[in-house]
């Protein structure tokens, strides 16, 4: 097939979050398995610092009184061929903010269609969050183009119907009072990057306003979890961390744990319950509940916690006055830190991950590929990615909670401090959670499978490559699958 992914993000090049990864990894995979894609996306000012770009564009278009040129290069590390929309509006060194992010991600997503329609036609195009949300509005007249819109953020709808007639083409035939809602109608299939994360977003507690909308086309919306680079982040090949490790080999873990602890200042213990936590500091991700009980486990238990992130003032304050009440046993690093993030996955006991909602979340796949056992909120993609631990049937990979309540995640918080001194079983759990594959592979499969479903095709099995093959466990593998 041929695919076109239009998106604001592509990792490594532009990243912001989760769909940063999606976008720069995904396609990679899907050319492996023989097709043809391709990525669109806006030429930042800040791109020519991290790859080679001609600087002759290969077509000039023209949309919404304005015109633009469009340039074609691959995406560092792969032979995925990327254009990049080239305008004024993106020349600023930022991929988001500014008062005129509205009309430039709308002119953008106008772009992409008409370079569809004139330069380079694909069979779909895999629109990503309300910035591409027009496309599958105007793609909604030409049958031989089929799109697939994937949801990452449903908080971010994109503007109003109001803005949009005033700046862009609106068809007779829409629907929808947003980007977003005008797109999840008229795109031929919808998914979002995790099974239960669809099912919720058609309740009113997940919903965004959108819930009824949502459940109205449930018919064609799906969850699809994302995946990891396993290549990359591989604890056995890491040059990031101290020492490197294998699920056979835990007990040259302890290195990384003496290492982590003197790297960021706290008491050299290998036997204390080291908890990490690498996040953005904003309420979607629990920081409240953390606040709340913290200050409890801490003074209750013997345990050691590193926090790594940025995000809300007041929340940065809070963590950082926190950690100066308790020397030696918490340290907080307020930045962006991918080495620091991968030690501290490598390093600590347990990761604490107690979202309000998570559509997938990346972190926790992280942890337990670097056997770092999770403490997660069952919510969005953390229940398709973390099964609780059930210590009688040696089955389970992390601890996890329910209500969103600072007393179950203390209570959970506590299950785990008490766990880890089992060391036998710990190991074990340590183990069973390195063994899950989170390969970008069986994502793609999933998405080849939406793919073929546009045409009415059943599902594709395919063999998966040896040196992507992983062992097995009793515990069901996160595919995605419901």
């Amino acid at each position: 097939m041929r695919i076109l992914f239009v998106a604001a993000e592509a990792a490594p090049i532009a990243k912001v979050g989760g769909m940063g990864d999606v976008v720069g990894a995904l396609p990679k995979i899907l050319r492996d398995m023989g097709h043809d894609v391709r990525i669109f996306l806006p030429y930042y000012g800040m791109l020519p610092d991290k790859m080679e770009i001609p600087t002759e564009p290969i077509w000039w278009g023209s949309a919404m009184f304005q015109s633009f040129a469009v340039y074609e290069t691959v995406l560092p590390g792969t032979d995925v061929p990327l254009y990049l929309f080239g305008h004024p509006a993106f020349s600023p060194r930022r991929i988001y903010g500014g008062e005129d992010e509205d009309w430039r991600f709308t002119f953008f997503a106008n772009g992409a269609a008409e370079f569809c329609w004139n330069y380079w036609k694909p069979e779909i195009v895999n629109c990503h969050d309300w910035h591409t949300g027009m496309i599958p509005v105007w793609m909604h007249q030409s049958p031989d183009i089929s799109t697939v819109f994937t949801i990452h953020n449903l908080a971010y709808q994109g503007p109003w119907r109001w803005f949009l007639e005033k700046t862009t083409w609106c068809p007779w035939y829409m629907q929808g009072h947003n980007t977003m809602a005008a797109a999840v109608q008229f795109a031929d299939k919808v998914n979002t990057v995790s099974p239960t994360y669809a099912e919720q977003i058609q309740t009113a507690a997940y919903g965004e306003t959108l819930e009824g909308l949502l459940s109205f086309i449930s018919g064609k919306l799906s969850g699809i979890i994302n995946g990891i680079d396993t290549e990359v982040y591989d604890p056995a090949t890491d040059k990031y961390i101290a020492q490197t490790f294998s699920a056979d080999t835990l007990e040259k873990r302890k290195a990384n744990k003496i290492a982590l602890q003197e790297e960021v200042g706290l008491e050299v213990n290998s036997k204390a319950f080291f908890i990490g936590i690498v996040t953005r500091l904003v309420e979607q991700k629990g920081i409240d509940l953390i606040l709340n009980i913290l200050d409890r486990f801490l003074a209750y238990t013997d345990a050691q916690f590193v926090l790594l992130g940025t995000g809300d003032r007041y929340y940065e304050t809070q963590m950082w006055q926190l950690a100066s009440r308790y020397p030696g046993r918490m340290a907080t690093y307020l930045l962006y830190n991918d080495a620091l993030a991968r030690r501290i996955y490598a390093g600590t006991d347990a990761f604490l991950m107690p979202s309000r909602f998570e559509p997938c979340g990346i972190s926790q796949m992280m942890a337990l590929r670097y056997g770092s056992v999770p403490i997660v909120r069952r919510t969005g993609g953390l229940v398709d990615t973390v099964f609780h631990h059930d210590p009688t049937n040696h089955a389970g990979t992390g601890y996890c909670f329910d209500r969103y309540e600072p007393l179950d995640l203390f209570t959970c918080m506590i299950r785990a401090w008490e766990g880890f001194r089992y060391k036998d079983y710990w190991e074990q759990l340590q183990q069973r959670g390195m063994s899950q594959d989170f390969s970008w592979y069986q994502s793609a499969k999933e998405y080849v499978n939406l793919y073929r479903s546009i045409y009415g095709l059943p599902p594709q099995e395919e063999e998966q490559p040896p040196q992507q093959e992983e062992a097995q466990v009793d515990e069901p593998v996160a595919t995605g699958k419901s």
